[in-house]
């Protein structure tokens, strides 16, 4: 039988002879004792659920700051993963610039250096040229003095052996 406060403030006892039925009362209080026991076991069912609810409602709101912290302590390390990579690869672009830079600058100091070798060649070559045919020329002027020599001798040598025979 469930009782309900109403029904406690209606409670009508019977009058007897000086006041109300014991039996009555006293049953009427075990049941109110049976419903107030009933109610403080619910009451402190209901306490403790509501206990491990909240117990587990502050563990879920500590993990779920935990795991945003966890978060937003890896989005700044990936952001200071991807700046520190970013710093890296422009060092490695700029230095590789610089290197590629002084390669260039060498290679064009080099071919700069190699046409003005040639240049030299060339010119050295053509000096060259203009002694071996001055050398050529007075080789070939001394020859043909010495050939105009040799003939001038050759015809006295004839003519002294005519000479020669001529007398003897």
């Amino acid at each position: 039988m469930k009782l309900m406060p109403e029904d406690i403030e209606d409670q009508q006892f019977k009058i007897r002879f000086r006041g109300f039925d014991r039996y009555e009362v006293n049953r009427f209080l075990d049941q109110m004792a049976q419903v107030v026991a009933n109610l403080q076991t619910t009451v402190k069912r209901q306490e403790d659920a509501l206990q491990r609810l909240q117990r587990d409602i502050q563990g879920y709101q500590q993990r779920e700051e935990i795991a945003k912290s966890a978060m937003a302590n890896a989005r700044q390390s990936i952001d200071q993963v991807k700046e520190n990579a970013q710093k890296s690869a422009e060092i490695i672009v700029a230095d590789a610039e610089v290197k590629a830079e002084k390669i260039l600058n060498r290679a064009h100091g080099r071919l700069s250096q190699l046409h003005e070798d040639i240049a030299e060649l060339k010119r050295q070559r053509i000096q060259i040229e203009v002694q071996i045919r001055a050398t050529l020329d007075a080789h070939t002027k001394l020859l043909e003095a010495g050939k105009e020599n040799m003939d001038a001798r050759d015809a006295e040598d004839a003519k002294i052996r005519l000479l020669n025979q001529s007398r003897g």
